[in-house]
């Protein structure tokens, strides 16, 4: 698909633009900072149409709501995913007939969603997204403006602070912003819960301990290689962690 991403914020447009080639890097991706400039490229005669806008609704001067209806009026419309930090739009977005409504910060497996979705609104066969053997094997870092792809093998814990996931691996952390809970899907074979925050590293599992808690009190937790610091247990959890020692 030939897509293109409006939105003012520059590190916003990046970090779509390397998303979108996570998805599958056959997209030719155009970008605009604001409507005027999305309208002139939608506009241009000749060459590959434009088959789908991710619209940023707030922007300075026109907004992505009134761009919208006025790229409805184009001869061919392309269609429309709203790509937004604030959710209270939805309702105006589906009004103007958004195949889908993204919040920021976008996570991958919703963009491949609203890829899809757009690729079946608009008639077109949905590809799955081409993913190399060894992209299967690493964590996607996007920080300060940089993209860094760490492989399992060194990620030790994942543990859920508030709206982000910490990934720590023996030398350094970093930040995702995916759920625990999708990472714990996609890489289930990698990573046992042992907490309702806390994905370890099965292959770094050393010891279970017994271990005093301030919050939880009196429990048990987890001893990786490589780590001096110990992982609180859930009670549910024992078993499932003492039966992966075992294997």
């Amino acid at each position: 698909m030939h897509i293109l991403i409006v939105d003012d914020e520059l590190l916003a447009r990046s970090r779509l633009r390397t998303l979108l080639g996570d998805c599958d890097a056959r997209h030719q991706v155009s970008e605009a900072a604001h409507a005027a400039d999305a309208l002139a490229q939608l506009n241009i005669s000749g060459g590959r149409a434009v088959d789908l806008v991710l619209l940023d609704i707030h922007m300075p001067g026109q907004d992505g709501l009134a761009l919208a209806q006025q790229i409805r009026r184009l001869p061919h419309p392309p269609t429309i995913v709203f790509v937004t930090a604030h959710a209270n739009h939805a309702l105006s977005a589906f009004e103007l007939d958004a195949v889908d409504y993204l919040t920021k910060p976008v996570r991958l497996q919703r963009l491949q969603q609203a890829l899809a979705k757009a690729q079946r609104a608009s008639g077109q066969t949905v590809i799955a997204p081409a993913v190399a053997p060894d992209e299967r094997d690493t964590l996607l870092i996007q920080e300060r403006g940089r993209t860094e792809r760490v492989p399992l093998a060194e990620v030790l814990f994942l543990r859920a602070e508030q709206k982000y996931v910490t990934v720590r691996t023996a030398t350094r952390s970093f930040i995702v912003d995916d759920a625990l809970s999708e990472l714990e899907a996609r890489h289930a074979a990698h990573f046992l819960r042992v907490h309702r925050s806390t994905l370890v590293a099965r292959r770094a599992m050393r010891a279970l301990e017994r271990h005093y808690d301030a919050d939880e009190g009196e429990g048990w937790a987890v001893r990786l290689q490589g780590l001096t610091e110990l992982l609180p247990v859930s009670r549910r959890q024992v078993a499932a962690v003492r039966e992966a020692l075992a294997g």
